[in-house]
C-alpha cells in the first residue's frame, strides 16, 4: 500500500498550522481542547480551520467512533529532520481520528520502568515507536508485559509478535547504489547509520549486494561508521575521502550524514557533484535545504507515521491482531549526483 504527500488533496493539520503561523503541536493543542493555548492563538487557529474547512474525512470519523483514545509517540531519534517529518504525520493523523497524541522523549539515561509508569499514569492506551526505540527488547518487553499495544516503525526486520510499518531497506540500498553504479561510478563509498538499527545493516547489504551484482568488490578504505548524526557524518566522510584511492561517489544512511558529506567536500574544495557525487536516505526536509539538493531514498516517514496511528487505534478500539504493513520507497533524483566520463573516475 502507497501514499504519498501529492494524493492527499483535502486540507491537513499542517496545512491549517502553515495558514495560522503556528506549530503542528499548537493547532492539535486547540482541535483537542486543551487549556494551555493562549486566547489570541486559539482564535488565529480556529479562524484558519474555518478559512481552509478543515475536517477529518468520512473514514476517520467512522474510526473514531467518538471514543476517547490517548496514544503516546515515544522517541529519541537524533535527527531533528526526521522527527519533524514522523511528528507532522502522526499529529495530522491523529487530530483527524480524534484521538489524543502525547509526545515523550525517552533520554539517554531515561529509565524503561520509570518511562512506563509514566505512560501508564497518563491512561495511554498504546504507543508507537519509530527508530530505534522499535527495536529495544527492554522496551518492547515491558510494554508487552503491561499489556499495552505497539507499533513499531521503520524496523529493518519486524518482529512476529510487533505490529510494524516499513519499508523494504535492503530494496533501497541496492537501489541507490544501482543507480550510481549505472551512472558510471566503480568506487562508491558507504556511511553506515547506527549499528544499532537493523535498517542501518539492510542498507548496508543491499549496497554489497549491488555491488556484487555488477561485479565490484567493496573495498573497506571507503565504508565508514555512523550513527545517524551530522557530527558522526562528518568524521565518516573525512576518513573516506583520506583514503589512499578515495571514491567518486559516497552514499550515506540517511540524510543528515549526507548533508555533512557534501560540507566535508566543499571543505576538501571538492566540487559536488563534478568531483564526487553524495547520495543519502530519507528524503527529510534538508535534503532539499542544502546546495547541491540531495539524490536520495523518499522514505514515506509521514505516511507511515499516519499508518502507525491507523493500525495502533484499531489495535485500541477493535483489539485487532498485530498486523505489517510495507509503503513503497522512491529514488529522488536531485542535483548531487553526476555521471562518470570514463577514465575519469578520481584516483
Amino acid at each position: 500500500m502507497t501514499r504519498s504527500r501529492s494524493q492527499r488533496n483535502a486540507p491537513t493539520i499542517a496545512d491549517v498550522a502553515r495558514h495560522a503561523g503556528v506549530s503542528p503541536m499548537t493547532v492539535s493543542r486547540v482541535i483537542n481542547g486543551e487549556a494551555a493555548v493562549r486566547a489570541e492563538t486559539r482564535q488565529k487557529v480556529e479562524a484558519s480551520i474555518a478559512a481552509l474547512d478543515y475536517a477529518p474525512s468520512a473514514a476517520a470519523r467512522q474510526l473514531a467512533g467518538g471514543e476517547d483514545t490517548r496514544i503516546a509517540l515515544v522517541y529519541s531519534n537524533p535527527s531533528s529532520a526526521y522527527l519533524s517529518e514522523f511528528l507532522m504525520g502522526s499529529l495530522d493523523r491523529a487530530s483527524s481520528l480524534n484521538v489524543q497524541l502525547m509526545v515523550e522523549r525517552f533520554g539517554e539515561q531515561a529509565s524503561v520502568s520509570d518511562m512506563v509508569a509514566h505512560l501508564r499514569r497518563g491512561r495511554i492506551s498504546g504507543i508507537i515507536l519509530p527508530p530505534p526505540l522499535c527495536e529495544s527488547e527492554a522496551m518492547l518487553a515491558a510494554l508487552a508485559a503491561e499489556g499495552i499495544p505497539v507499533v513499531a516503525v521503520a524496523p529493518g526486520v519486524p518482529r512476529e509478535d510487533v505490529a510494524s510499518v516499513c519499508i523494504d531497506d535492503f530494496a533501497a540500498g541496492r537501489a541507490m547504489t544501482g543507480h550510481l553504479i549505472a551512472r558510471g561510478h566503480r568506487r562508491i563509498g558507504f556511511i553506515k547509520g547506527n549499528p544499532d538499527q537493523s535498517a542501518s545493516e539492510r542498507r548496508y547489504q543491499g549496497y554489497l549486494a549491488a555491488l556484487a551484482e555488477a561485479g565490484l568488490a567493496p573495498d573497506p578504505a571507503i565504508i565508514a561508521q555512523g550513527y545517524f548524526t551530522y557530527r558522526s557524518g562528518l568524521e565518516a566522510a573525512a576518513s573516506i575521502l583520506a583514503a589512499p584511492q578515495p571514491p567518486s561517489a559516497i552514499f550515506a544512511s540517511n540524510d543528515d550524514m549526507a548533508a555533512a558529506t557534501v560540507a566535508m567536500a566543499h571543505a576538501k574544495r571538492l566540487n559536488v557533484p563534478g568531483d564526487l557525487s553524495v547520495c543519502g536516505f530519507d528524503d527529510t526536509p534538508l535534503a532539499t535545504t542544502i546546495w547541491p539538493e540531495l539524490t536520495t531514498i523518499h522514505q514515506p516517514i509521514s505516511d507511515m507515521a499516519r499508518a502507525a496511528v491507523d493500525m495502533l487505534v484499531r489495535m485500541v478500539r477493535s483489539k485487532a491482531a498485530p498486523a505489517h504493513e510495507w509503503l513503497d520507497f522512491t529514488l529522488i533524483r536531485r542535483k548531487s549526483d553526476a555521471g562518470v566520463v570514463k577514465g575519469s573516475e578520481r584516483s
